[in-house]
């Protein structure tokens, strides 16, 4: 890639977007390339009149050396200039060294013109050694008639000096271009890259988001429609199973069926609509326990106790944490129905010396050991009772019977 390439990718994305993307925009790079044909056009324009105005014999080779430099310009360097044609480049540089030496022999006056002709080896050259080496060959060609001048005593030494100051100060622009350059590509590259990276962590937190969506589902559906057609199955079942002997309890069973039905509908209804469970849609938390209490025990035959005497009204639960509260006795008495083979439950409200509020559920079943026994249900409630600060607490020892214990801190 020339030094004009660079200087074109650094304000203008390539094709393949391999230089990290620009800094300026397409409209910056025309604008630079007019200017660069406008100064052309002034420089060449100022040295013609220059050579009309002097008289010089040499006029007629001044003014055909300045058409080849235009000819030049228009047929080479302008098109290198916009599509990169390395040999159209090289051309027009030697051209330009060409038309400088035959300038500078006969006319050193219209040197001035390497103000213009120093860029443009930068514009045009292939690397930064190319654009040295064509450096001082302007600088030998701008120089060599000036000399030979100056030993005959017809010319200062003066203008020789001034080429060689340009000359330094092109080198120097070269340099400091090409490294500018060079930051502002490998900015954009790492630009680029951070885009990417950031993008990556977007799908990562989009795909995690997903996960955790999915996950509330899954609990949501366990710890309600789950539990709801547990219960219908079970009274189903006991239904069936008395309606031979006793219709009279069969049918208090179907009409279990249909509460129970009617809830899960409710709570599919509320699982749309906002996640709020239907027991504490209108209802205090307190209120919503001594329902599902009473439930249990009709559902169940067994004795089920509330005793509720230490939840204060006001003891600054928020919604949230009265979900996790009422969700975590759902899940424990759901366990006592299926596994606890209990004669007796217990479901007790505790307020801590710190503030925090806990619901336990005891029974006198069989018991089992937690550490071998990590239920979907339980998990779920832990990670629902860890995303309030809350913790879930499992006691329990084969035949000895269960105690969960669901706490969250209250405000």
């Amino acid at each position: 890639m020339t030094v004009g390439s660079r200087l074109r990718s650094a304000v203008v994305p390539p094709p393949g977007g391999d230089d990290g993307g620009p800094p300026l925009s397409e409209r910056g790079w025309r604008v630079t390339v007019l200017v660069l044909h406008v100064a052309f056009g002034l420089f060449v324009s100022l040295a013609v009149l220059d050579t009309l105005l002097s008289a010089v014999g040499s006029r007629a080779v001044l003014l055909s050396a300045l058409g080849v430099l235009v000819m030049a310009y228009a047929t080479l360097g302008a098109p290198a200039v916009t599509s990169r044609d390395q040999r159209r480049a090289t051309a027009y540089l030697a051209v330009l060294v060409g038309v400088v030496g035959v300038l500078a022999w006969e006319f050193p006056e219209l040197l001035f013109l390497m103000f213009l002709a120093f860029p443009q080896v930068w514009f045009l050259a292939e690397s930064v050694q190319v654009g040295l080496l064509w450096t001082g060959a302007l600088t030998v060609a701008a120089t060599l008639g000036p000399l030979v001048h100056w030993r005959e005593g017809t010319e200062p030494m003066s203008g020789p000096g001034q080429t060689l100051v340009g000359a330094a100060f092109s080198v120097a622009m070269g340099l400091w271009v090409t490294r500018v350059l060079e930051q502002s590509r490998e900015r954009a590259l790492l630009i680029r890259e951070l885009e990417a990276t950031r993008a990556e962590l977007a799908a990562a937190h989009r795909e995690q988001g997903v996960a955790a969506e999915r996950e509330r589902w899954a609990r949501e559906v366990h710890d309600t429609l789950a539990q709801g057609y547990t219960s219908i199955v079970v009274l189903a079942q006991t239904a069936a199973a008395q309606l031979p002997g006793d219709p009279g309890a069969a049918a208090e069973r179907v009409a279990l069926i249909e509460e129970v039905a009617r809830e899960n509908l409710a709570e599919a209804r509320a699982m749309v609509a906002a996640f709020a469970p239907v027991a504490l849609d209108s209802s205090t938390l307190r209120e919503a326990l001594e329902r599902l209490a009473e439930r249990f025990g009709r559902e169940t035959g067994l004795p089920t106790r509330l005793d509720t005497a230490a939840l204060a009204d006001d003891v600054g639960l928020t919604p949230a944490e009265e979900i996790v509260l009422l969700r975590g006795a759902q899940e424990a008495l759901a366990n006592v129905r299926r596994h606890a083979a209990a004669s007796a439950v217990v479901l007790r409200i505790g307020v801590g010396e710190a503030g925090q509020v806990s619901v336990h559920v005891s029974d006198d079943g069989v018991g089992f050991d937690p550490e071998a026994a990590a239920g979907v249900g339980l998990a779920g409630l832990r990670d629902r009772a860890e995303q309030v600060g809350g913790a879930v607490d499992v006691v329990s020892a084969p035949g000895e019977g269960t105690r969960v214990t669901v706490q969250v801190p209250a405000r």
